[in-house]
């Protein structure tokens, strides 16, 4: 068991990426060929997920693709005012580019906060794609609270080291980071955001986590979101802060690795039922006659 990281560069969307891929020793006999795809928060980045994503891979066999967004940790730099349209910008267009450049076909979605709202729009939008989804921390909509963590959040930039801890991870593009986040979502136009149309097109399985004292966030994002999906919803509270795989590393992995094994194993089910039906079809000799 184990896994290797190697890092290379994408050409996505007309940006220029930095990536890492992890491939699990051995991978699962059901990966079918999915991908585990790891999409960071607002802040975010390939490092901030620090060794989370191989050991879920390790645990699931299955090899992941983790990804530097667009003006994020590595990547090329963006300019300010973001769109706000930027996460919808980032499932419909940045994320399928990434995923063909990378030539990978069926994904499940592992989404962190922004990451997460991005996972839940992609799958609305490519279902044949996206066999799950999980997300930590994902919003749905704009809540008051969200918007008071934000202005602390501000705060806190100019007045601690919160700049210094986030330049390890984004070097000379912090402040674009930064306030391409903040400044995106306290802006008026960004008050009425809203994903919920999108839900009912998730067809997939849900794996919905959210940290009881999340400072952004209330449990009716998780809520909202296990009402209006199509496919199964799991919801799950954790008592820990807004970033579940780093407060609650194990109890979130373990989580996390137990819905995806039930998620090969239906599929592997699936495959089954429908090759037996095939096989069916093709070795009676009477389906196709008249009495």
């Amino acid at each position: 068991m184990g896994v290797s990281r190697n890092s290379f560069p994408i050409d996505a969307a007309g940006h220029r990426l930095h990536a890492e891929r992890i491939e699990p020793r051995p991978v699962s006999p059901g990966a079918d060929g999915t991908t585990l795809v790891f999409l960071h928060e607002g802040l975010g980045s390939i490092g901030q997920w620090r060794d989370f994503p191989s050991r879920l891979s390790e645990r699931t066999g299955l090899p992941a693709l983790v990804y530097d967004r667009w003006g994020y940790g590595k990547s090329e730099a963006f300019s300010l005012p973001r769109a706000t349209g930027y996460l919808h910008d980032e499932a419909l267009i940045g994320l399928p580019a990434v995923l063909e450049a990378c030539r990978i076909g069926r994904t499940i979605l592992v989404g962190h906060s922004d990451g997460g709202s991005i996972a839940l729009i992609h799958a609305s939008r490519h279902p044949e794609r996206v066999r799950a989804v999980i997300t930590e921390a994902a919003h749905v909509f704009v809540e008051e609270v969200t918007l008071a963590g934000i202005r602390e959040a501000v705060e806190a930039y100019a007045k601690t080291d919160l700049g210094k801890r986030l330049a390890r991870y984004h070097g000379d593009k912090t402040d674009l980071v930064f306030h391409g986040w903040a400044d995106t979502w306290l802006s008026p136009a960004f008050r009425d955001w809203n994903i919920e149309d999108c839900l009912p097109g998730v067809r997939c399985p849900v794996l919905i986590i959210q940290g009881i004292d999340d400072p952004y966030g209330t449990p009716a994002q998780v809520q909202a979101i296990a009402r209006q999906i199509a496919g199964r919803a799991e919801p799950l509270m954790v008592r820990c802060g807004h970033t579940p795989h780093a407060e609650a590393r194990d109890e979130v992995l373990e989580a996390m690795a137990g819905f995806i094994r039930n998620c090969l194993e239906e599929g592997e089910r699936e495959r089954e039922r429908a090759e037996w039906s095939r096989t069916g079809e093709r070795t009676n000799p009477t389906r196709s006659r008249r009495p």
